[in-house]
């Protein structure tokens, strides 16, 4: 499983990595394996600022709906056009082709509550 170690991970499964003050935010490997084939991405809070642990969208899998929530406040900037037409980027490339939203960062330092790539692991091995 791939997790890299230049991003920081929420218990909810969405990563969050840094450039300067913006964000891409996407779902884990181990979320796209969980839920998998993706069908439908639904981000309708772009241009809005929203709290940490807040939903900016819902992730359709061929057996599920599952809500994604914000690692960090900030403002929803762009969503990934990509996905409209090919949500199963988020499968095949989940860290990378597959981002979901960018963001605007109200405090970069929030990051740090997130957590590390050994602890993300930790956790889902656990």
């Amino acid at each position: 499983m791939n997790i890299p170690k230049d991003l920081k991970y929420t218990k909810n499964h969405e990563w969050l990595r840094i450039e300067g003050d913006e964000a891409f935010v996407g779902i884990t490997d181990f979320a796209q394996g969980e839920l998998g084939d993706i069908v439908f991405v639904e981000v309708e809070t772009v241009g809005d600022e929203l709290a940490q642990g807040e939903t900016f969208g819902t992730i359709e899998a061929v057996k599920t709906v599952s809500d994604m929530f914000l690692p960090v406040n900030g403002e929803v900037s762009e969503f990934n056009q990509k996905l409209e037409d090919t949500p199963e980027l988020i499968n095949s490339d989940p860290y990378g082709e597959g981002w979901i939203i960018k963001i605007k960062l109200k405090n970069a330092s929030e990051a740090d509550s997130l957590l590390s790539n050994a602890e993300y692991a930790a956790m889902i091995n656990s």
